[in-house]
């Protein structure tokens, strides 16, 4: 029997079609590797990356793995002076999940999410199932059923 994780009981709850993929018995680390090991392209496998503006609210980005959030563009989407990344140790209180397991899915609460635009050249996009060694594939149009997004140039 497969591992389900939360993120996948959410989608099935809300009758969202998806694929999972696992890499949990491999030495995967970075979202490159995962890429790598799943066959797919970098540009569709997202990470998500936590963020707290100056105004202490928290965003959550979503860019592809190989490359970076451009923290001007991201600050600029979100209206806020600056965003910079949420320390490791507060991963887990804020969200509900911990590093390298975080999905935009069923965090704690709900916070303002931005996709970096390039996701739109995409049928679906792969990312954390909200648990490490295991990724979920989506459709935008699907992911709108359980996330509210923004599309955005966010990356550098």
């Amino acid at each position: 029997m497969a591992v389900k994780t939360n993120v996948m009981r959410l989608l099935d709850k809300a009758k969202v079609e998806y694929k999972s993929h696992c890499y949990a018995n491999t030495d995967a680390v970075s979202g490159i590797e995962v890429a790598n090991i799943l066959n797919q392209n970098p540009k569709q496998v997202f990470k998500t990356l936590v963020t707290v503006g100056e105004t202490n609210k928290y965003y959550v980005f979503l860019v592809p793995v190989a490359d970076e959030l451009d923290f001007k563009k991201a600050a600029n989407s979100v209206k806020e002076k600056a965003v910079r990344m949420i320390k490791s140790k507060d991963l887990l209180e804020v969200t509900g999940y911990i590093h390298g397991g975080c999905s935009p899915i069923g965090m704690k609460k709900s916070f303002v999410t931005i996709i970096d635009e390039s996701a739109g050249n995409f049928d679906t996009i792969i990312f954390s199932a909200g648990k490490i060694g295991y990724q979920v594939e989506v459709s935008l149009e699907e992911l709108r059923k359980v996330t509210t997004f923004s599309l955005t140039d966010i990356i550098r």
